[in-house]
């Protein structure tokens, strides 16, 4: 495993020109979790899995938090410029293009904050059951952005009203978003495979490196 700073996983495209994924695992995941779901959704895409930096009682996050759905905002802003760094390494290092992330939970928290306070770093982002990173989020240029949101109905850790709320930012930013509400509760579902899958195949094509 090359050495960067973020102890990560890397696997190379085997179909050129796909665009790679940014896999981000929810608390308690690692660099290993979501690779089998980047394989399903994106077959032959380079896939680069970093884990999270941060300990909670054991659990890999990318942030601390406060309490459940309150996060520590100055440690988010400080984690989400450090997995920029981490990208624009892994990119010389790796030859790969601007990736799209894959983010699950706590993964789809940062991929949120990375597009918000770092625009340009992704190329798009797949976010499955975020929350919204930011009280005040900054104004970002995301013209053009493709972003899909999967919310879960039954979810009993992200309030409807909250991920509504990161949808308008993400849209008022000029992304392009897709925001599903699945008949799902946290846990990610093959509903949710199925539409990443079908978003990935719709939204990216021709979008590769």
């Amino acid at each position: 495993m090359i050495k960067l700073s973020f102890t990560h996983r890397f696997e190379p495209a085997t179909v050129p020109g796909s665009r790679p994924l940014l896999l981000l695992h929810g608390t308690g995941g690692d660099e290993n979790d979501l690779l089998p779901l980047g394989r399903a959704v994106a077959p032959g895409a380079a896939l680069l899995s970093p884990r999270g930096p941060v300990l909670e009682n054991g659990m890999p996050r990318f942030f601390r938090r406060l309490a459940e759905g309150v996060f520590d905002e100055a440690d988010l802003r400080r984690r989400a410029q450090d997995l920029a760094a981490f990208v624009a390494e892994a990119r010389e290092t790796y030859g790969i293009a601007a990736p799209v992330a894959l983010g699950f939970s706590n993964g789809a928290n940062i991929a949120a904050a990375l597009l918000l306070l770092h625009p340009g770093v992704l190329a798009g982002a797949a976010l499955l059951r975020p929350m919204m990173p930011l009280a005040e989020p900054p104004v970002a240029d995301l013209a053009g952005t493709p972003v899909l949101m999967l919310s879960g109905v039954a979810d009993p850790i992200v309030p409807a009203e909250n991920a509504a709320r990161l949808a308008t930012t993400l849209g008022r930013a000029g992304a392009d978003v897709a925001h599903d509400i699945l008949p799902a509760g946290h846990g990610l579902s093959q509903a949710d495979v199925a539409a990443v899958q079908a978003w990935m195949a719709r939204t990216l094509a021709g979008r590769g490196a």
